[in-house]
């Protein structure tokens, strides 16, 4: 595991913008229509953006947390330019990114503590 962690440790942009270009164009792209029952999705929400979060959290950059509430400001516009798309715009999608936001990042900083172990030269 700590190998994968180093990786992700070592990687941490490039995982990152990734991620953030998977999310955004998974959740932008049109839909022929849209789902019947709205609101099924939270759990995708909470663990794409989990993911997204988990390399910052772990790597830690400087400017980590401003780094936090961008995520949580492209979420935003996300949800808020999907109407506009054929998808659904929702409160609670946010909600679940937000969430899934704080869990990624705890989750991350407690693997920085417990499995990763940094050169100390």
């Amino acid at each position: 595991m700590s190998s994968l962690l180093a990786f992700i440790d070592k990687h941490w942009k490039v995982i990152t913008v990734l991620i953030l270009l998977l999310i955004t164009v998974l959740s932008l792209l049109p839909q022929p229509s849209l789902p019947e029952v709205p609101g099924t999705d939270k759990t995708h929400h909470f663990i794409a953006y989990s993911a997204l979060i988990f390399a910052i959290g772990l790597r830690m950059p400087k400017h980590c947390y401003w780094l936090f509430i961008g995520c949580i400001a492209w979420s935003g516009a996300i949800e808020l330019i999907q109407p506009y798309v054929n998808r659904y715009g929702e409160w609670l999608d946010l909600a679940a990114n937000t969430g899934g936001l704080i869990t990624g990042f705890l989750l991350a900083r407690l693997c920085a503590k417990y499995f990763l172990v940094k050169d100390k030269s």
